[in-house]
C-alpha cells in the first residue's frame, strides 16, 4: 500500500470521503510542519546520542554538578575504567557537552551551557527542578 493510499484512507476514515484535492490539501498542511525542524540539527542529534550511554550520562551529570573535574576525580565516581572515562569525555567533547583544558599533565573538564540546559530540561521533566 502506497503512502498516498494510506493517507487517502486516513482522511476517508476521518471525514467520510476523500478526493485528490483532500489529499493535496492535507499534504500542503503537513509540509508546513517541516519549518519546525531546524536544518542544522546535527549538533542536536550528536548531543542526544552522547547522553544515550550510561557512562557519558553520569559524567555529564557529575560535571554539571561540579565546577570542574579532572579525569582522576571522575573515575572513582563511575563504575568503569579510566580509559572508558577518557573515551566518554572525548565523545562528550565532540558532542559539545563538555570542554577541556590542560594544565601540565592534567586535563580538567567542565560542562557546557548546552549540557546544563539539557540536564535542566531533563530535571524539569522529572520534576527535579523544584
Amino acid at each position: 500500500m502506497s503512502e498516498s493510499t494510506r493517507l487517502r484512507n486516513l482522511i476517508e476514515d476521518e471525514v467520510g470521503s476523500c478526493c485528490d484535492a483532500d489529499v493535496e490539501a492535507r499534504l500542503d498542511r503537513l509540509s508546513e510542519l517541516v519549518t519546525h525542524v531546524p536544518s542544522d540539527y546535527d549538533a542536536d542529534l550528536a548531543a542526544m546520542k552522547a547522553l544515550g550511554n550510561d557512562t557519558r550520562y553520569q559524567v555529564v551529570r557529575l560535571l554539571t554538578a561540579a565546577d570542574e573535574l579532572c579525569v582522576c576525580e571522575i573515575t572513582p565516581l563511575v563504575d568503569v575504567s579510566e580509559s572508558a572515562v577518557s573515551h566518554a569525555l572525548s565523545d562528550l567533547t565532540d558532542a559539545g557537552l563538555v570542554t577541556r583544558r590542560k594544565e601540565g599533565t592534567w586535563r580538567y573538564y567542565q560542562s557546557t551551557a548546552l549540557a546544563e540546559r539539557l540536564v535542566s530540561a531533563l530535571d524539569a521533566e522529572r520534576g527535579d527542578d523544584e
